[in-house]
């Protein structure tokens, strides 16, 4: 909202006057949001051995952010292993592969995603998967998934431009 560097300062003098106190990955959470994602990475890499969905989520934006798509895809697939019902790690998972151009690798996650019952996160998964569409150049299934997308959230402005766009391919 136009004040990163009053968090950041925010955030520091707290890290500062708790980092005794903190866990490991409440301390790589703090440094993830002042951007500071070297540090970030070193404590949320401690924090993984307990195998939180958060820890691992956070865990692989860093990378992300890092540009180690890589290793962040890898501790996400790691993740889902165990815990194959996780629709937050999937479609994050989608995202970081929409970012490293494999775009049917990110369809596939995103419709690992959508299969979760009761996800929570169906509006996300589904623009996401038409996006994924889109990108992997099969405009007709984008289309088909758009028209029914917009059946459900009509109001979705982005959505709206996002198909004006489609009708042209």
């Amino acid at each position: 909202s136009g004040y990163q560097e009053e968090g950041k300062k925010y955030l520091s003098d707290f890290l500062a006057k708790n980092e005794k106190k903190l866990a490991d990955y409440d301390k790589g959470r703090i440094y993830y949001y002042m951007g500071d994602y070297e540090n970030a990475r070193i404590f949320l890499e401690k924090a993984k051995a307990d195998r939180n969905e958060n820890t691992i989520l956070l865990l692989g934006k860093t990378y992300e952010q890092l540009g180690d798509f890589n290793y962040a895809t890898s501790e996400y697939k790691n993740y889902l292993l165990e815990h194959d019902d996780s629709a937050i790690i999937y479609n994050q998972l989608g995202l970081c592969k929409l970012q490293s151009g494999e775009y049917e690798e990110a369809r596939k996650a995103f419709e690992n995603a959508i299969n979760v019952e009761n996800n929570g996160m169906e509006k996300t998964l589904e623009y996401n998967l038409i996006v994924a569409c889109e990108y992997a150049g099969d405009f007709e299934k984008a289309s088909v998934l758009m028209r029914t997308y917009l059946k459900k959230y009509p109001d979705d402005e982005n959505a709206v431009r996002e198909n004006e766009f489609l009708k042209s391919r």
